[in-house]
This record gives structure tokens, sequence and C-alpha cells, in this order.
């Protein structure tokens, strides 16, 4: 049996994304020199936008790393990085704001941020074997087609979570731009810059999404095709 296929797509959406991650430092780079007319800095940005939106419960603190900025719901933290806490541009803001709308989503329960919290857990053990289990059950498939069959099922679980993610990041870029545009906390080069930014942010997202399925379909292929 030919399995050239899953390397051909894994090369395939790796490239891709390789291309849109570097697309996405390219902007966030050009951005950072794009200081804000209000001065605020990302840790103020957040912290405003928060406090508008009646979120009293809610930290800003700082962590390390660069794009390692994330909210989390478990204890209700927004994480910024050092360029973005600090700093005082439109991609400062623009990641700042977006972070927060996840905070908001958390807040107003929105569906597809409390969908996606719940599938964590699962999708986090069992990416620790998915792998092994995959493998194991394309080596066994012809004896043992069952395995490869619950590894596929654990596989649509983990691309289930990458669409998933879709609307919660559209959302909160969506929450993010239409606050810090109605609060005046961008001038609209700064705003056209910010959304820029975020765009392409999302598109990361997009990317893994479209490689997960495409590896899911693939695995199933190999499943249907055995005994030919």
């Amino acid at each position: 049996m030919n399995y050239m296929g899953i390397y051909i797509i894994g090369i395939a959406m790796a490239l891709i994304g390789s291309l849109v991650s570097n697309r996405l430092k390219s902007k966030f780079k050009k951005y950072s020199k794009l200081e804000l007319k209000s001065r605020l800095s990302g840790r103020e940005v957040a912290e405003q936008m928060l406090k508008d939106f009646g979120i009293h419960d809610v930290k800003v603190m700082s962590v390390g790393g660069s794009l390692t900025d994330h909210y989390n719901p478990a204890n209700k933290t927004v994480n910024l990085s050092a360029v973005v806490y600090d700093q005082r541009n439109a991609a400062a803001a623009a990641v700042a704001a977006h972070e927060c709308g996840h905070a908001v989503q958390h807040a107003k329960g929105y569906a597809w941020l409390q969908m996606r919290s719940k599938l964590v857990p699962i999708v986090s053990i069992t990416s620790r074997f998915l792998q092994w289990i995959l493998l194991a059950g394309i080596l066994m498939i012809q004896v043992f087609p069952q395995l490869l069959l619950v590894g596929i099922a654990l596989f649509a679980l983990t691309t289930l979570f990458a669409f998933i993610t879709l609307p919660v990041e559209f959302d909160a870029s969506r929450r993010a731009l239409a606050w810090v545009k109605e609060k005046h906390i961008v001038t609209p080069e700064e705003y056209a810059a910010s959304k820029d930014s975020l765009k392409w942010a999302a598109l990361t997202y997009v990317v893994s999404a479209i490689g997960s399925l495409a590896t899911l379909l693939y695995y199933l292929s190999i499943y249907l095709n055995r005994r030919r």
C-alpha cells in the first residue's frame, strides 16, 4: 500500500503554514513600528477593554516568548508576551484586544468557546497517544483494522477541535476591532494595521484546520481501501 500521500500532505501543509507564519511575523514587525497616538500599551489596552465590558475578575499578565499571547479561561488571565504587554503600537493593541475578546466570550458564555473548552482536556490526552495508535493501526491494518479506526476516530476529535477554534478566533477579532474603533483607541490608519494583523493571525488557524481535515481524510482512505 502506498503511504506517500500522507507525506505529501504533511510537506504541503508545512510549507503553507510556514509561509503564513512568516507573513504574520512580517506583518507584526511592520505594525510594531506604527506607534499609537493614544500612547496606550498593550497592557493598558487590555485593562481598558476588560473594564469597558464590566469584567473585573480577569487579570492581565506578562508571559515569556514571542506571539505566545493567549487567554486562559481556567484561571481567568489574559497573558500577553513582552512585545505586546509593554509596547505602544498597532500590533500590540490588536493582539491585546483580541485576547480580551476571548475574555468577553467567556463572560458572555459564548457557545463556541464553551464547546472548545470542553474538548481541551480530551484533545490534550488523546494527542499524547494518537501518533502511536495511528502508526500501529497502519502496520496492523490487515490483521487488526479496528485499531486504525480507533486512531481515525481520535484524530477526528482533533480535527473537530481545529474547526471549532475558527469561529472562536474570528469572533474574538471581531469583538476586538469593534471595540478599538468604537472607543477611538486607534486612528483609522492604526485600525487598518490592527485589522490586517489579526487577519494573518486567523489564517494560521485556517491552515491548521484544513491540514488536519486533509490528513483525516487520507487516513480514512487508507482504512476504506485496506483490501485493495
